[in-house]
């Protein structure tokens, strides 16, 4: 069984427009997944620094951060950061370069959980529907490409609340998009822009979105997660 979970921070400004890192810290713990894909944690201009400190993830969490070497005070790419609890092995951390007007990316790591391996990957998709559509097809390409087949999970915001939005159809081709809810906008929400996507070496056991108190003020985004589970003999075969 693993938790996974995706939340679009808005760069740790909340709803009442205050910037707190600890909150996102807090609203992390609440989640207690495994694995975490976070948006939107770095400043978009300048030296597009990290919103959130590396040492106050490992200080005050049970998560280390994966580091992808882009620049000096960004945590993650184009925003795009992953999270690992603790003890988890991580290899192979990897940019993926997304077609767009707009400043996007990708990121990519490998993960072993119990022996296990799983590919996790964290996006964050443009605003414009040609443009999510290329990079959708730019992230399947890439997995596609992969010498070694591994379960995968895919999350972020895809900026697509459209059921049968061309993105979406492009991950569904070989791939499950999970039923999570809507989670935007946090004080009302009415669209599904956050999603999470597997391949489909996994069962669903449970998913939703995350709806407490402290969710509604932390970003603009309510976070989403899913609990996976995962047959042993096909993760090996």
């Amino acid at each position: 069984m693993i938790k996974v979970a995706s939340y679009n921070i808005r760069k740790s400004v909340g709803t009442d427009r205050r910037r707190q890192p600890e909150r996102i810290m807090k609203i992390l713990a609440e989640i207690d997944a495994d694995i975490v894909a976070l948006q939107e944690v770095d400043r978009r201009f300048g030296e597009r620094a990290t919103t959130l400190s590396p040492d106050l993830i490992v200080d005050f969490t049970n998560y280390m951060p994966v580091r992808f070497g882009i620049r000096e005070q960004s945590l993650g790419w184009h925003g795009n950061v992953l999270l690992v609890k603790k003890g988890i092995e991580v290899r192979n951390p990897q940019r993926i370069e997304l077609p767009s007007f707009e400043p996007r990316g990708a990121v990519m790591a490998d993960v072993v959980i119990g022996g296990i391996a799983l590919r996790i990957v964290g996006m964050h998709l443009g605003l414009l529907g040609n443009s999510r559509m290329k990079q959708a097809d730019a992230i399947v390409s890439h997995l596609e490409k992969l010498e070694q087949h591994m379960p995968t999970v895919i999350m972020g915001d895809l900026n697509q609340w459209a059921e049968n939005g061309k993105s979406l159809v492009a991950f569904a081709r070989h791939h499950d998009v999970i039923p999570l809810g809507p989670s935007f906008h946090s004080r009302r929400p009415m669209l599904q822009l956050d999603r999470i996507i597997t391949s489909r070496d996994f069962k669903l056991e449970a998913a939703g979105v995350h709806r407490t108190a402290l969710a509604r003020t932390g970003s603009d985004h309510l976070p989403v997660w899913a609990s996976l589970s995962l047959d042993r003999a096909e993760a090996a075969a």
